[in-house]
């Protein structure tokens, strides 16, 4: 587990000096890992730049979106925070995210991959749901996305922009020595502070399943 969890390395440390937005960036570490130990299941366990267990995500099923419901994001007793659930029948991969607060579930987010087209980069655009007046303001705020998702998921380099083009997070692979990467089931969420680290957790979950692997079923059996 020590090796899960942020390290305070020099390298680490050297190379978000040299990003100007960084100074003050807090890094994470994200293991696609459920705190469950049920067979088949699949997850994470996300931890602050303590070291502590921040945020989880339980009994995450590999089956086909259609047939997975929703995904919740929790913290780390295990209380519901964010509620993921896929578009049915969307070409763009849509999702959207509700906040839970008692027995009730908001719509804040709208997220979809930009084109139909599967590239070899991931662009993804959150549009965030406001309210006005009482109601739902969709012509306006989906004209312009108020967060963008580029680079390469599976490789575990991407950025998350902002709707005023400044850096709000980005993740990579995670070090523990100079000469030694973890595999891509651990790496390193760093946010730059005055974001929802809750928000910024959740498009990474969502992106977990747009970008998704095919899922070996082989490994089950060792």
């Amino acid at each position: 587990m020590s090796k899960i969890r942020p390290s305070e390395l020099r390298t680490e440390r050297r190379s978000m000096a040299a990003k100007p937005t960084v100074n003050t960036a807090e890094s994470w570490t994200v293991w696609k890992k459920s705190s469950m130990a049920f067979v088949g299941s699949d997850g994470f366990s996300v931890f602050d730049s303590n070291g502590k267990l921040a945020f989880r995500v339980d009994n995450y099923s590999r089956r086909n979106k259609y047939l997975l419901g929703e995904l919740l994001l929790t913290d780390v007793v295990g209380r519901p925070l964010l509620a993921l659930k896929p578009q049915i029948l969307s070409l763009h991969d849509q999702w959207n995210g509700y906040s839970i607060t008692a027995s009730f579930k908001t719509l804040i987010f709208t997220m979809k991959q930009r084109s139909i087209l599967k590239n070899r980069d991931d662009d993804v655009e959150i549009f965030m749901h406001r309210s006005r007046g009482g109601d739902m303001a969709e012509s306006k705020s989906m004209e312009v996305a108020d967060y963008r998702i580029q680079g390469c998921f599976k490789k575990r380099s991407c950025k998350i922009w902002g709707r005023s083009g400044k850096l709000v997070a980005w993740i990579s692979r995670k070090m523990v020595s100079p000469l030694v990467i973890l595999d891509e089931d651990v790496f390193r969420l760093v946010m730059v502070p005055g974001n929802q680290s809750e928000l910024i957790m959740a498009f990474i979950v969502i992106m977990d399943r747009i970008c998704r692997k095919p899922f070996n079923f082989m490994m089950l059996c060792h």
